[in-house]
């Protein structure tokens, strides 16, 4: 009797271990079978020009992505700004763009989106004369936590999306972050499927990051934001932006890099339009 006790409640962990995802995907399954609202649609049209851009079968994979991020991800207005629908949905359709080729769990880490009306100001510790470390106030238009929480600024959020072919996107840049801390810290190198993928990741990037430094250290980053030169975490969300925005000239003037992020998100924007 004691165990066929013990047999069973290992049998009701197991099934509590396996019950919430096994949930968890029928309940986004049924999200991405209901319509997509027609008022969404407008937004979309509106605010995020880059989704007709999409092939039809990435169009409807986003759609149905969007569905189920807004179903999961609360976005929770700051500064008195009230959330509506086109904020919603401007938001989600730019996050999702990163899981169109696979979604790696919808930002499993994620708890919340909060939403400023334009830039916010954080405190940052910096390194005073004498080693003595200060507070400094910054403001900024994103910013993604390892502990579940992106912040961003409608304003840049609007602006990111206005121009789907400048390589600035705050959206895409705090997302990106976000997949890099899937591992609870980021460093520019995400979750990646095997150790000779780590090794061209890393060779990869070390290159380009470096010759991001010495092009910023002379005053011409040319194509990647000289903030990508900040550290490796932001090269890599940096090198986002322009990989889904400015697929082409990448291509062209970073091939190997452009090659690590296709195959990373498993897309290839080049084939856009």
């Amino acid at each position: 009797m004691a165990l066929f006790l013990i047999f069973a409640l290992g049998l009701l962990g197991v099934a509590a271990l396996i019950a919430p995802p096994l949930w968890r995907r029928y309940r986004r399954h049924q999200l991405t079978k209901q319509p997509f609202p027609q008022a969404w649609r407008r937004i979309l049209r509106r605010r995020v020009p880059q989704i007709a851009q999409l092939p039809a079968d990435l169009q409807m994979r986003l759609k149905g992505l969007i569905q189920v991020f807004l179903a999961e991800k609360p976005i929770i207005g700051c500064g008195d700004l009230e959330v509506t629908d086109e904020m919603r949905v401007t938001i989600a359709a730019q996050a999702c763009l990163l899981l169109l080729g696979v979604t790696r769990g919808m930002y499993p880490n994620l708890r919340q989106v909060l939403l400023y009306p334009g830039a916010f100001v954080v405190d940052r510790p910096v390194n005073a004369p004498g080693g003595v470390m200060q507070d400094q106030r910054r403001a900024l238009a994103g910013e993604s936590w390892v502990q579940g929480q992106v912040l961003l600024s409608w304003r840049d959020v609007v602006m990111g999306a206005a121009d789907p072919a400048d390589g600035q996107n705050v959206v895409v840049h705090e997302f990106a972050h976000q997949l890099d801390q899937l591992k609870g810290f980021a460093n520019g190198a995400p979750l990646l499927k095997s150790r000779a993928a780590y090794e061209r990741w890393s060779r990869v990037m070390a290159a380009e990051y470096q010759a991001l430094q010495w092009r910023s250290a002379q005053g011409d980053a040319g194509l990647l934001s000289a903030y990508g030169a900040t550290d490796p975490a932001e090269f890599f969300a940096v090198a986002s932006e322009v990989f889904f925005e400015q697929p082409r000239e990448m291509a062209v003037l970073h091939p190997a890099l452009y090659g690590e992020l296709a195959g990373y998100y498993r897309l290839d924007p080049l084939s856009w339009n």
